[in-house]
């Protein structure tokens, strides 16, 4: 009885302090100016990399060298990216931050895939994201909704919790989405730094979201 209780007081403890560590770390903006930013990019397929690439074209080239992380099944936001790179070279030959990756991880939800099965396929996609976001270690992910920025945002969340780098995360939810949240932003909404929308009824219902108007 008595290894009962101090079992169930040690997990209590765990528990206890694993909730703040996540509460300290959701609640930590601080951040350190510098000279350039490395940067995550979630792409997703269609629309999604279109959005995401429309605004990176906005962003300074401070903010690199730049990740983009796809579904390795994904072809059409490989070519979107590369594409996207080359032009913003041609523009600034003499840009010195010029430098960007494009990795790969299984997708969260194929189109079609049961609910139930994807439980599964994300638990696998998150086994992978984590030794990615270990190795880059980037000091911002920004994504806008494929269903593979969730197991990138929490592994980046993870990367926090452990201690081993605050990584700064910013959701901009899809300009499809006027009144409602997408799946992926229903989830994030909670755990990311900053959750932007483009709708001002987004705005009235997600009062701690950021409203900038349209943005893509």
């Amino acid at each position: 009885m008595v290894c009962v209780l101090i079992l169930a007081a040690a997990a209590g403890a765990v528990a206890a302090f694993l909730i703040l560590r996540i509460w300290v770390v959701l609640r930590s903006r601080d951040f350190t100016p510098r000279e350039s930013l490395s940067i995550l990019v979630v792409a997703g397929s269609g629309g999604h990399t279109t959005e995401i690439l429309r605004l990176l074209g906005s962003l300074s080239n401070a903010y690199s060298p730049r990740h983009y992380v796809i579904a390795d099944t994904d072809e059409m936001s490989a070519n979107k990216i590369n594409s996207f790179e080359l032009d913003r070279a041609d523009r600034d030959p003499s840009n010195m931050y010029t430098k960007y990756y494009i990795h790969r991880i299984p997708r969260s939800r194929e189109v079609r895939q049961s609910w139930p099965s994807t439980v599964f396929t994300t638990l696998h996609s998150m086994w992978l994201s984590f030794p990615l976001i270990h190795q880059v270690k980037p000091d911002l992910v920004l994504c806008n909704g494929p269903g593979t920025c969730v197991p990138i945002c929490v592994s980046a969340l993870l990367l926090g919790i452990l201690g081993i780098k605050k990584v700064i995360i910013v959701y901009v939810e899809s300009i499809c989405r006027v009144e409602t949240l997408s799946l992926s932003g229903k989830i994030l909404f909670h755990l990311s730094d900053y959750f932007i929308v483009q709708w001002p009824a987004l705005k009235e219902k997600y009062p701690q979201s950021v409203y900038l108007g349209r943005i893509v």
